[in-house]
């Protein structure tokens, strides 16, 4: 028995912006932020600039994109899992508004879930491992969104420049085939970095019983190469699981917050350009379904074939890291 990806879904809005707003309005700010943006890795990003959209509108789209390209009904869905860091609601899920959407059935499992930057990979996981012990849930719809730009203070150049908006969904299958889930690897450390990025800053109950809200995330700059080990440690861990040499995983769909990090990835396990899919430069760093965007723009770009592995990897605020391997 195996879960297997049958479909992936995207959503991105209509505006782009390119660097060269972000220089200018840093320029402004007698900061040069051309380095910044080379290291990061980024040309252009979405973001969301109406007042009708969201994140939960986002996610709607790319669930609907999914099933289309699936196939398939919200009727056939057995469980609803929204991941995001930046919920429209906490009371009802955001799931609910999907399940709505998408006119899914009264027996469907619908949750909300958050593992920050991670959480659409780690969702992916949980619902894998779900689905392998729950004989009734053959589908799973996980859907990741972000509407980060929503956080963004306009004087950080750190998330203000880099961060954009999008929405990704993946149906997950129950299937008797020798593709899917294998593996997920994790390495979690709070020691030094869980006060880095915060949102709200000052927490929930302070901002509600104060007013004192902190309208913008909380970033404090920090080394992002502390990311690097764990990634070692966590793709190796998914090529050993199976045997696999670093050359044998025809993608990689990592995080796509820095590509300073992606290329020191990549140069680590020796992989050539063909096996990274990197998309920062078009999409900005998207959270939650960075990696999986990355597996949409591989999949339609054809360089990602039934068959193939895949291996996934991010890494969420304060600090965990997560990796999956999948064969596609």
């Amino acid at each position: 028995m195996k879960i297997t990806i049958r479909a992936v879904g995207a959503y991105h809005p209509k505006t782009k912006v390119t660097n060269e707003f972000f220089l200018k309005h840093f320029q402004d700010q007698g900061k040069d932020i051309d380095h910044l943006l080379k290291h990061m890795g980024r040309k252009s990003r979405y973001m969301i600039q109406n007042q009708e959209e969201n994140g939960l509108t986002m996610g709607i789209e790319a669930a609907e994109d999914a099933l289309k390209r699936a196939g398939l009904s919200g009727e056939d869905i057995d469980m609803i899992v929204f991941s995001t860091q930046v919920p429209e609601y906490t009371f009802p899920t955001n799931a609910t508004f999907i399940h709505h959407a998408i006119h899914a059935g009264s027996r469907t499992i619908i949750m909300d879930s958050n593992a920050n930057c991670g959480g659409m990979t780690v969702a992916v996981d949980h619902a894998c491992r779900y689905m392998l012990t729950n004989p009734v849930v053959n589908r799973t719809l996980v859907v990741g969104s972000d509407f980060n730009t929503l956080l963004c203070d306009p004087n950080d150049e750190v998330t203000y420049a880099n961060y954009g908006d999008a929405a990704c969904a993946v149906i997950l299958e129950r299937t008797e085939g020798t593709s899917g889930f294998l593996e997920s690897s994790y390495y979690s450390d709070t020691s030094e970095n869980k006060d880095n990025i915060i949102y709200p800053s000052l927490g929930l109950s302070q901002a509600l019983r104060d007013g004192r809200s902190g309208r913008y995330l909380k970033w404090v700059p920090f080394d992002g190469a502390c990311a690097l080990p764990p990634a070692y440690k966590n793709i190796q861990e998914l090529l050993h699981s199976v045997q696999l040499k670093p050359s044998d995983v025809k993608a990689y769909c990592l995080s796509q917050f820095s590509l300073a990090n992606i290329l020191e990835i990549q140069k680590h396990f020796h992989l050539n350009d063909e096996q990274i899919i990197y998309i920062g430069d078009r999409y900005g760093y998207t959270g939650t379904s960075s990696p999986f965007l990355a597996l949409y723009e591989g999949i339609e770009s054809g360089r990602i074939h039934r068959g193939d592995y895949v291996i996934f990897w991010t890494v969420g605020a304060g600090f965990q890291t997560v990796g999956l391997l999948f064969k596609y």
